[in-house]
């Protein structure tokens, strides 16, 4: 396989992972730690 190829899928992957552990975090369970700063900080 050529190299370029290689790193393509490489990087591909990496994107698709950041991706997934952010939809994770944001939707799953841990979600229910996060704090919304707006109403946090509301007047």
């Amino acid at each position: 396989m050529e190299p370029a190829i290689v790193l393509s899928i490489f990087i591909g992957i990496v994107v698709i992972g950041i991706t997934a552990a952010s939809i994770y975090t944001s939707f799953g369970p841990p979600s229910a730690q996060l704090s919304d700063p707006f109403e946090d900080h509301e007047d």
